[in-house]
């Protein structure tokens, strides 16, 4: 088996516990680097709380046009796949909130009439906790789009134990930059009828990635539902039930972690850890 091992927890809508199963998987695996792409709302680092925070600010780049230049051929607007470029006036112009910094519309200029501006559109700070590197993404309020602080997060990824990471709900783009260097996805599901139909969701989008992926039940009750079924239908792998636990939503709520302060949750994470390097040795 190899050093490095990357593992990506998803969700298909927020409040299903994809950071409480993120945070006890590090914690399980000690010698781990979290990484928390969560980054319009990360709260990893309550949990685990890292010392010795260092800050770095996340910078994208825009598109600047030279109107003095420009000719008007509009091989710039054509290009671009996110219409983020129009012609105004007989001005360019360039919308700045779904630009994707791909630097395609500088490429095809025939006259060199686009530059580069740069704008900060998020932070990442890393600190350490024990034994686990904590990275957390975070962008800043008011920007459309957290990929580029994503991709700058999984710059931290070390290459010589545990990756854990902890992936934005949904199966929006963020979530599909998230998970592209994962070796095995953890989906993290509540058992109800929204729960299930955003599960399924994001069961088809790490599919047609061709990503292994497990699922986590998360607030499990005994009675029989959809979800069981359409797991056995798939032949998906039910890697753990975590079930409702008043003592365990207190210790959440604190702040604390709960590999930490009960031992049934220490049991399930290094069980359910041992069983996804198992799936990911396969």
């Amino acid at each position: 088996m190899k050093n490095k091992l990357t593992i990506a927890v998803l969700s298909g809508k927020g409040g299903t516990g994809k950071t409480f199963v993120s945070v006890n998987l590090a914690a399980s695996a000690k010698n781990a680097t979290y990484l928390d792409c969560d980054v319009e709302e990360p709260n990893g680092h309550i949990f685990l709380k890292p010392v010795n925070i260092k800050t770095k600010e996340v910078f994208k780049t825009l598109p600047t046009f030279d109107k003095e230049k420009c000719i008007g051929c509009r091989k710039c607007i054509d290009f671009c796949r996110f219409n983020a470029i129009a012609f105004i006036k007989e001005t360019p112009q360039v919308f700045n909130e779904i630009c994707h910094s791909c630097g395609g519309c500088k490429f095809v200029c025939p006259v060199g009439a686009i530059g580069e501006t740069t704008k900060c559109v998020g932070t990442i700070q890393s600190g350490t906790t024990n034994d686990i590197n904590v990275v957390t993404g975070m962008l800043n309020l008011g920007e459309a789009s957290g990929v580029k602080v994503i991709s700058e997060v999984l710059k931290n990824s070390s290459d010589n134990n545990i990756n854990i990471i902890d992936c934005p709900p949904g199966s929006a783009c963020t979530v599909m930059e998230s998970v592209q260097t994962a070796d095995y996805c953890v989906l993290v599901v509540e058992p109800t009828i929204f729960g299930i139909h955003n599960f399924k969701m994001v069961y088809e989008l790490v599919t047609l990635l061709g990503k292994p992926c497990g699922v986590v039940i998360n607030k499990y009750t005994e009675e029989v539902n959809e979800l069981t079924s359409f797991c056995s239908e798939n032949n998906i792998e039910i890697l753990t039930k975590i079930p409702y636990n008043k003592e365990i939503g207190q210790i959440n709520a604190q702040g604390s972690l709960a590999y930490e302060k009960d031992k049934n949750t220490k049991n399930t994470f290094d069980n359910l850890l041992n069983k996804v390097i198992m799936e990911i040795s396969k």
